[in-house]
Protein backbone atom coordinates (compact mmCIF):
# COMPACT_ATOMS: atom_id res chain seq x y z
CA UNK A 1 0.00 0.00 0.00
CA UNK A 2 0.88 3.28 -0.62
CA UNK A 3 0.67 5.75 2.12
CA UNK A 4 0.22 9.83 0.85
CA UNK A 5 2.23 12.71 2.57
CA UNK A 6 -0.76 13.36 5.22
CA UNK A 7 -0.26 9.33 6.41
CA UNK A 8 -3.58 8.05 4.93
CA UNK A 9 -3.53 5.41 2.11
CA UNK A 10 -3.57 6.53 -1.05
CA UNK A 11 -6.49 5.81 -4.16
CA UNK A 12 -5.61 4.53 -7.46
CA UNK A 13 -7.48 6.90 -10.04
CA UNK A 14 -6.79 7.14 -13.65
CA UNK A 15 -5.78 10.04 -15.46
CA UNK A 16 -7.72 11.32 -19.08
CA UNK A 17 -5.75 13.97 -19.87
CA UNK A 18 -4.07 14.66 -23.32
CA UNK A 19 -0.62 14.08 -22.13
CA UNK A 20 -1.52 11.26 -20.00
CA UNK A 21 -4.17 9.31 -21.32
CA UNK A 22 -5.67 5.83 -19.51
CA UNK A 23 -2.59 6.57 -17.18
CA UNK A 24 -3.18 5.28 -13.72
CA UNK A 25 -2.00 7.27 -10.67
CA UNK A 26 -1.91 7.45 -6.45
CA UNK A 27 -3.48 10.38 -5.01
CA UNK A 28 -4.45 11.00 -1.29
CA UNK A 29 -8.32 9.38 -0.70
CA UNK A 30 -9.20 13.47 0.39
CA UNK A 31 -8.70 14.60 -2.76
CA UNK A 32 -9.27 18.19 -2.76
CA UNK A 33 -7.00 19.03 0.06
CA UNK A 34 -3.78 20.69 0.97
CA UNK A 35 -1.82 17.25 1.11
CA UNK A 36 -1.77 17.11 -3.16
CA UNK A 37 0.38 14.17 -3.44
CA UNK A 38 0.71 12.01 -6.43
CA UNK A 39 2.77 9.10 -7.49
CA UNK A 40 2.41 7.23 -10.97
CA UNK A 41 1.36 3.53 -11.29
CA UNK A 42 2.05 3.06 -14.92
CA UNK A 43 5.04 4.19 -16.49
CA UNK A 44 4.90 7.23 -18.88
CA UNK A 45 3.47 6.65 -22.50
CA UNK A 46 5.29 6.83 -25.41
CA UNK A 47 5.29 10.10 -27.76
CA UNK A 48 3.45 8.09 -30.19
CA UNK A 49 0.70 6.82 -27.57
CA UNK A 50 -0.07 10.45 -26.50
CA UNK A 51 -0.77 11.55 -30.11
CA UNK A 52 -3.28 8.91 -31.08
CA UNK A 53 -5.04 8.16 -27.64
CA UNK A 54 -6.79 11.38 -27.14
CA UNK A 55 -8.41 11.46 -30.91
CA UNK A 56 -9.45 8.16 -30.26
CA UNK A 57 -11.27 8.93 -27.20
CA UNK A 58 -12.65 12.33 -28.53
CA UNK A 59 -14.25 9.75 -31.05
CA UNK A 60 -15.49 7.06 -28.80
CA UNK A 61 -17.09 9.50 -26.79
CA UNK A 62 -18.94 10.95 -30.05
CA UNK A 63 -19.89 7.48 -30.83
CA UNK A 64 -21.26 7.25 -27.11
CA UNK A 65 -23.18 10.20 -27.64
CA UNK A 66 -24.74 9.59 -30.86
CA UNK A 67 -26.08 6.21 -29.95
CA UNK A 68 -27.17 7.95 -26.56
CA UNK A 69 -29.23 10.47 -28.85
CA UNK A 70 -30.68 7.91 -31.20
CA UNK A 71 -31.30 5.52 -28.33
CA UNK A 72 -33.23 9.05 -26.50
CA UNK A 73 -35.26 8.96 -30.35
CA UNK A 74 -36.48 5.96 -30.59
CA UNK A 75 -37.74 5.87 -26.44
CA UNK A 76 -39.59 9.25 -27.38
CA UNK A 77 -40.86 7.86 -30.49
CA UNK A 78 -42.45 4.51 -28.93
Amino acid sequence: MVVCHCGRFAIVRTSWTDQNPGRRFYSCLMQGTKCRFIGWVDPPMCPRSKEIIPGLLKSKNKVDLDVKTLEDRIRTKV
